[in-house]
Order: structure tokens, then C-alpha cells, then sequence
């Protein structure tokens, strides 16, 4: 694995980090025991669905891929005590409670079965819909990956055999997937922005190839890792006094005005209180919109979104008593540089200020999309990725210490933002499973040490869905936020045409 995949692979031990992708369909009735059977036959064909995480002794080198067959406890349904979407929101609250083990499976199924009253818009609502949610290893990818993962599991037209390589030559003894680095900046930060910056390839060709290892046993990396470890060292040294030089030039460069500032920092507030686990429980509620009526000429759908999470946010803190004057959000953003490792997981988290300040909606926007640009300008800066280089290399034993000594029970007096808002279009509604077609999809950004109410923005076709995962502790009534959020959409949508 590479650092980040590590660092995401060894922070599942302490704190829930795994993916959820939630795909809605309609339910043709097929017997569960024949989409069981699809499952397997077709994640045999996906080589990123064959594999699991193996340490090494000690933790002397980073964990490695090795292959791996699809076992039945992969696919789970779920009954619902009645089949109405109410039932469904609290079942995936608790599912989403839970964690996979990449050593023994990074992924496995949720069935939900015939809801007769899930959102449809645009569509009949009595027809009874299929929900699968794919929960997967944060480690084994990041949500865009994620993304391609599912849409080859799920696409009506399967992937090949076995992958290939660049050549051509099947290669069955490799992985399919985009080969990505980034340095893991917040735990539970998921995707980019709709639009350029994170779209999703309609389909998952042109997946780069990262090589399983699996003819070396764990002790014998363990051994090899050994005289390894000066060599780091010294890479690690040296690409830190390269780091260091980089972090003066980007200074220098700010305070010239050649280069954006970094985002901001806030004060916490109510929504970013240290977990309570007594009276913690995970809940989460889903918003499905056409995708016109959060559409406005000359604006992203992220930033109406972001727009709309500015009103509902503060309205829902001064209603609790805890106004604040500045308000923030962490809107992570995909990353296209390949070029420095094999990494899964590539992205930056952005620092984006939501601008309550300024009463008129569309000047707060203008100045939300402002900010996300330059954002984007530095973190697509290529001295920005010199501490990436940095952690590329940091021996495992040094950055394992580092993990399991973080402090993630601690709020800092400061943070990036209040909440998540993680956006992606997840491309065509030609998705399908038992005979169904797709109808949306939907995804719940991790809840970590900081961010307790998270926001998921998905897109698939002309559906998108606003997705929202929190803390029970921490945002105890959840409805009366969603209710908020619904009102602030329409509001904002109607402001900004």
C-alpha cells in the first residue's frame, strides 16, 4: 500500500472511515439467491473486489494487496420491519455504524428489499425499489474510485474477463483502478466538486494497473523491509529539507499575491463537539431532487448546495443557541496528479468560508465560488505536493506511531470547516441490478473527531441527492436540520436564477 492507503487502512482501527454508496432501483423481484450469484460472478471480473489487506509483522513496511475469492457473508439483506423509506433511513444508520476488516474483505453488500415509498422524482412512487448500499475499505479507495468500482459492479454491460494491461496482455494478477497519491489530510473527507474538478468517467476505462503482491510472505516483507529502513530514513530527511524549501517559496509567493492564501481557519461550534460514545449513534436522512430544480445558469450545483448549507446551518445553530459569525465548510477536491506514487486515495480538502456574513444570496455565492477557485488554484500548486512527497516515503513504523498516537477524540481550538460537503456526479443512470434500473444514488460522508454532521452530494443522470450523516449526539434531531436544509434549497435555487 502507499502511505495514504496505509493511513486510512490503519485509522479504521480507531475510528469509522469505510465508503457507503447507496444505489437505489427498482425491485424486479429477482430471488435474492440469484443477485447473491450476480455479486460473485460479477466481482470476479472487477480485480479491485479480489483482493485484502495483509500487514506485515510489526508493521515494519506498509501493508500489501493479495487476492482473494468473494465469500456469500459479502452480500447481507437486511429485513425492515415495515418496507418504508423511514425504516430504511434507520437501518442504514446503524449499518453505517459498522466497519469492514480489509485484512480478512475490504467490501461487502447491503441488500434492502421492496420500500414501497422511496423519494422518486420525476417517477412513480408505488413502484417497490431495491436499495444497495456498497461499503468498502476507505484504503482500498477513494469515493471517486469508489465511484468507478461500483459503476463496474453495477453496469448493465460487465467488465472484460481480466483486465489488460496498457499493451493489451491480460494481466489477471493486477489491480484495475486509477493510480492516485495524495497526503490523508482530515479523516472522513470523501470527494471533489461536481463539475470539472471531480466528474466521474462514464465508465471505468482507462484504469491504470498497481501489482498485487502476492508471492512474498508477510514475514519475509518483514525481513526485506529491514534494510530498507536507513534507506527511508534518509529519502524521508531529504525530501523534508525539500519540503521545507517549498513551504518558504509558497509563502513568498503568497505574500506576493501570486498564489492564493491558504483557506481559514473557525471556531468550533455545536455541530463539532467531541464524541459522547454512551449517547452516539450514527442517523442519516436523503433528500432526491430532479436535477433541474437545483440547476442555475452560471453557478455548480456545490455551490448552490453550499449556498443553501450556509442558511440551513446557521439558522439551525442560532435556533440552538450557538450563532456563530463565521461559518466554514471542508469541500474536498479530486486530484488528477498520478505522477509521484500508486496511492488510492487523491484528494485535498478545501477550506471553503460560507459567507454569512454578506445577506444577499447571490452576492454570497459569487463570493463562495470565488473562494473555491482560488482553493483550487493552491492546492493544485505543484509545491503543495512536496510534503506529499514526504509521506511517500515515510518508513511504516514512523507513521504507524504517528496514527495510533493522534489525538482523535480532540477538538482543536481552530478548524477547517464546520461541516463536509462532499459533491460528485457519479455519471449515467444505466445502472443496473436484478433486472432493475437505477433511480439515484446517494452517499454518506465519514463523521469524524471534528466534522459530526457531514453532507453528501451525488448526481446520477438527472437525479442528484442530498445526503446527510450525523452524530446523534451532537446533532440530536436531525429532522428539524433536514427541514432546514430542504427550506434553504428552494430558497437559494429561487435566489440565484
Amino acid at each position: 500500500m502507499a502511505a495514504p492507503d496505509a493511513t486510512m487502512y490503519w485509522l479504521s482501527a480507531r475510528t469509522r472511515n469505510d465508503l457507503f454508496l447507496l444505489y437505489c432501483f427498482a425491485d424486479a423481484g429477482l430471488p435474492s439467491a440469484d443477485l447473491r450469484a450476480f455479486v460473485a460472478e460479477r466481482s470476479r471480473r472487477i480485480a479491485d473486489l479480489r483482493v485484502r489487506a495483509r500487514a506485515v509483522p510489526g508493521d515494519l513496511d506498509y501493508p500489501s494487496w493479495v487476492p482473494c475469492d468473494f465469500t456469500p457473508d459479502q452480500f447481507i439483506e437486511h429485513p425492515l420491519p415495515e418496507p418504508k423509506w423511514a425504516h430504511l433511513q434507520a437501518a442504514l444508520g446503524e449499518v453505517l455504524d459498522t466497519g469492514v476488516d480489509a485484512a480478512v474483505r475490504p467490501w461487502r453488500l447491503h441488500v434492502f428489499r421492496g420500500v414501497v415509498d422511496a423519494p422518486s422524482p420525476g417517477q412513480k412512487p408505488a413502484e417497490p425499489t431495491l436499495v444497495a448500499v456498497l461499503q468498502m475499505s476507505h484504503a482500498l479507495a477513494d469515493g471517486r474510485r469508489a465511484a468507478e468500482i461500483a459503476r463496474a459492479l453495477l453496469a448493465e454491460a460487465g467488465p472484460a474477463e481480466e483486465t489488460t494491461s496498457a499493451g493489451g496482455t491480460p494481466r489477471p494478477d493486477r489491480l484495475a483502478g486509477a493510480a492516485v497519491v495524495t497526503r490523508v489530510r482530515s479523516v472522513g473527507a470523501e470527494l471533489g466538486g461536481f463539475g470539472p474538478t471531480a466528474s466521474l468517467g462514464d465508465s471505468v476505462a482507462g484504469l491504470l494497473r498497481v501489482p498485487i503482491r502476492s508471492a512474498t510472505s508477510a514475514p519475509m516483507a518483514a525481513m526485506l523491509a529491514l534494510p530498507r529502513m536507513p534507506i527511508r530514513l534518509a529519502r524521508t530527511v531529504f525530501r523534508g529539507y525539500q519540503a521545507f524549501r517549498a513551504q518558504q517559496e509558497l509563502a513568498e509567493l503568497t505574500t506576493s499575491g501570486k498564489l492564493p492564501p491558504p483557506g481559514p481557519d473557525f471556531p468550533p461550534s455545536l455541530v463539532n463537539q467531541a464524541a459522547t460514545e454512551a449517547d452516539s449513534a450514527h442517523a442519516v436522512r436523503m433528500m432526491v431532487y430532479d436535477a433541474a430544480a437545483l440547476r442555475v445558469p452560471g453557478r455548480t450545483v456545490t455551490v448552490v448546495v453550499l449556498t443553501a448549507v450556509s442558511l440551513a446551518l446557521a439558522r439551525y445553530l442560532d435556533g440552538r443557541g450557538g450563532a456563530v459569525r463565521r461559518l466554514g465548510a471542508q469541500v474536498p477536491m479530486a486530484l488528477s496528479d498520478t505522477a509521484t506514487s500508486n496511492a488510492r486515495n487523491n484528494y485535498r480538502s478545501l477550506s471553503v468560508d460560507l459567507c454569512i456574513d454578506e445577506p444577499d444570496l447571490r452576492l454570497r455565492a459569487d463570493r463562495i465560488a470565488a473562494a473555491m477557485a482560488e482553493r483550487r488554484v493552491r492546492a493544485r500548486h505543484p509545491l503543495l505536493s512536496a510534503q506529499d512527497r514526504v509521506t511517500a516515503v515515510v518508513p511504516a513504523p514512523l507513521l504507524r506511531r504517528d496514527i495510533a498516537r493522534y489525538p482523535l477524540a480532540t477538538v482543536p481550538d481552530s478548524i477547517a470547516g464546520h461541516t463536509v460537503v462532499s459533491s460528485v456526479h457519479r455519471g449515467p443512470a444505466d445502472l443496473t441490478f436484478g433486472g432493475g434500473r437505477v433511480r439515484f444514488t446517494g452517499g454518506f460522508p465519514a463523521i469524524g473527531s471534528v466534522m459530526r454532521l457531514t453532507h453528501g452530494v451525488h448526481g446520477l443522470g438527472e437525479t442528484v441527492t442530498i445526503s446527510l450523516h450525523a452524530d446523534t449526539a451532537t446533532v440530536p434531531d436531525l429532522d428539524a436540520y433536514s427541514a432546514l436544509l430542504r427550506a434553504a434549497l428552494a430558497e437559494a435555487a429561487q435566489a440565484l436564477k
